[in-house]
């Protein structure tokens, strides 16, 4: 292989490894498992393909689990890709439960 394959097949594989720890964002994957919410890290990576910011859903997510509210996901992520704010709703829903509010 001449130096400039090899040099070829460094950059790629540096590339490939900035490439993936960008699609997992392992911080906020461990930060979710320890604050006990059930998350894969493959529902992240399939947030990153949707074009959801794993942010804006994992941690209103933890905020409701810390709270005892039961949330979806899914809805959650719906409730983004919809134009809604998922922070704005999962504090509303807190609030409600500090009241003792019922919203069923």
């Amino acid at each position: 292989m001449s130096e400039y394959g090899l040099v070829a097949v460094i950059a790629l594989i540096i590339l490939g490894v900035f490439f993936i720890l960008y699609m997992i964002p392992f911080r906020l994957w461990i930060a979710a498992i320890s604050s006990g919410v059930s998350m894969s890290i493959f529902s992240l990576i399939g947030m990153r393909l949707r074009r959801v910011p794993p942010t804006q859903i994992v941690l209103p997510k933890i905020k409701a689990t810390k709270a005892g509210i039961d949330t979806d996901t899914d809805k959650l992520e719906a409730h983004f890709l919809a134009g809604g704010h998922v922070d704005h709703v999962i504090n509303a829903l807190v609030a409600a439960a500090k009241a003792d509010i019922d919203l069923d």
